[in-house]
């Protein structure tokens, strides 16, 4: 029985099937749904959990060698909200890239995990290192 670290057993069971420059993406509420990906949904209510607490929770078992983030992100939230993305990629490029862009990259990751985020164009695709 796992005591401590990432828990759920979907997420768990994802990440080992994650290999060098294969993408995650981490989705807010109202991302849509991409039928051909496996997605772990675990939005429980608005913002539980949100999208930065599930990257902090992956990160023992994800290492991440870049991430890609809508570039609607800077237009729609605070310098506070944006600060606070900045901090949890502070040695990690992070590129932002029109929305339309970022959706085109989704089909090619391993798998979504749906949060509660409620933070506009919060998503996230990070490529494993």
């Amino acid at each position: 029985m796992i005591k401590s670290g990432l828990l759920n057993p979907a997420i768990l069971h994802l990440l080992a099937r994650i290999r060098h420059t294969n993408t995650l993406v981490i989705a807010d509420r109202g991302f849509p749904f991409w039928p051909q990906i496996e997605t772990v949904d675990i939005s429980l209510v608005d913002d539980v959990p949100t999208v930065l607490q599930v990257l902090d929770a992956i990160r023992a078992n994800f290492i991440i060698g870049r991430a890609y983030a809508a570039a609607e992100f800077k237009a729609h939230n605070s310098p506070a909200i944006q600060t606070a993305l900045a901090a949890s990629f502070k040695q990690i490029p992070l590129t932002f890239e029109p929305h339309l862009k970022f959706k085109n990259r989704v089909p090619h990751a391993i798998g979504l995990i749906r949060t509660g985020g409620v933070i506009p164009y919060s998503n996230l695709i990070i490529e494993s290192a």
